[in-house]
C-alpha cells in the first residue's frame, strides 16, 4: 500500500475499532500489538511499514495511559529516571538494529519467555494491596531493564508492557497497579524513540497511523481509568489472559511457521 494511496474507509474504520479495543487491552496489561500489528498486515501494508505505523499509532495510547497513571501520582519519574534515559537509549538502538539484523532467534525465544511469565502471575503471588509509595526503588537495576526492553521494543515489541510489569513485580517493592504505571510509562519511552527512527526511514503510513492514534487514545484512556480502579483484582486475569493469548499467537507464528 503505497504511502499516497487512498485508504477504503470500512478498512480504516475496522482499524479504528481494532485500536480502540487494542488500547484498551494495552492499558490495562500490555499487548495491544497482538491486535494491531496482524490488522495492519491484514490490511495489506508490507511489514516494515506495519512496524512503523503500528509504533505511531501506539506511542498515543502509550501517551495517555501513562500521563493517567501520573496524574494519578501511581507513576513518579524521579525514581525511575535511570530506567527512563535506559529506555530511550535501548529502544533507539533496536528499531535501527531492525533494518538489518535478523531477528528469527529473538522470535523463537520470545513464546517462552512470554509463557513464563504467564506462569508466574498465574501460580504467583503478587501484591494485592497498596505498598509503601516512597519505598525507595533500586536505581542500578533499572539500567540493564530498560536497556533489554527498551532494545527489544525498538526490534520487535510484541509483549513489551508484559515484560515490564512481570519484571517490575519481580525487581521493585511495588504492586501491580503501580507495576502496570510504570509499564505504561516505559512503553511511551520506547514508542516514542523507535517511532523517531521509523519516521527518518519513511516507514509510517501517516493516515492510518493517526486515525488509529486517536482511536487508541480514547480506549487507553477508557483502559488506564478501569484499570486504577479495579485495581490489582481486575488486572490480573486480564493480565493473565492477553499474556497466554500473546503465548499462543507467537508460537503460531514464529514456531509452527504460521502467517
Amino acid at each position: 500500500m503505497p504511502l499516497d494511496l487512498a485508504i477504503d474507509p470500512a478498512i480504516l474504520l475496522a482499524l479504528a475499532c481494532v485500536a480502540f479495543l487494542a488500547g484498551f487491552i494495552d492499558a490495562i496489561a500490555g499487548g495491544g500489538g497482538l491486535l494491531t500489528v496482524p490488522a495492519l498486515l491484514t490490511a495489506g501494508l508490507p511489514p516494515h511499514l506495519v512496524l512503523g505505523t503500528n509504533k505511531l499509532s501506539s506511542t498515543f495510547g502509550a501517551a495517555t495511559a501513562s500521563y493517567t497513571f501520573y496524574r494519578r501520582k501511581l507513576f513518579d519519574p524521579r525514581q525511575w529516571r535511570n530506567g527512563l534515559v535506559a529506555t530511550l537509549i535501548g529502544a533507539l538502538i533496536g528499531a535501527i538494529v531492525a533494518h538489518w539484523l535478523p531477528a528469527e532467534w529473538l522470535n523463537k525465544m520470545l513464546p517462552v519467555v512470554v509463557f513464563g511469565c504467564g506462569l508466574y502471575l498465574l501460580f504467583g503471588k503478587t501484591p494485592d494491596a497498596p505498598l509503601n509509595a516512597d519505598a525507595p526503588i533500586p536505581r542500578r537495576r533499572q539500567w540493564p531493564q530498560g536497556l533489554g526492553l527498551g532494545f527489544y521494543d525498538g526490534v520487535a515489541g510484541p509483549g513489551t508492557g508484559a515484560f515490564w510489569t512481570v519484571s517490575s513485580l519481580l525487581m521493585y517493592p511495588l504492586d501491580l497497579v503501580r507495576a502496570s504505571g510504570v509499564a505504561r510509562s516505559m512503553n511511551f519511552v520506547s514508542n516514542a524513540a523507535a517511532l523517531v527512527v521509523f519516521i527518518a526511514f519513511g516507514q509510517v503510513q501517516w493516515v492510518l497511523g493517526l486515525c488509529m492514534g486517536v482511536s487508541l487514545m480514547a480506549g487507553a484512556y477508557l483502559g488506564a481509568h478501569t484499570a486504577i480502579r479495579g485495581g490489582s483484582r481486575f488486572i490480573r486475569p486480564v493480565f493473565i489472559c492477553v499474556v497466554l493469548a500473546l503465548t499462543a499467537r507467537l508460537v503460531w507464528q514464529h514456531w509452527l511457521g504460521a502467517a
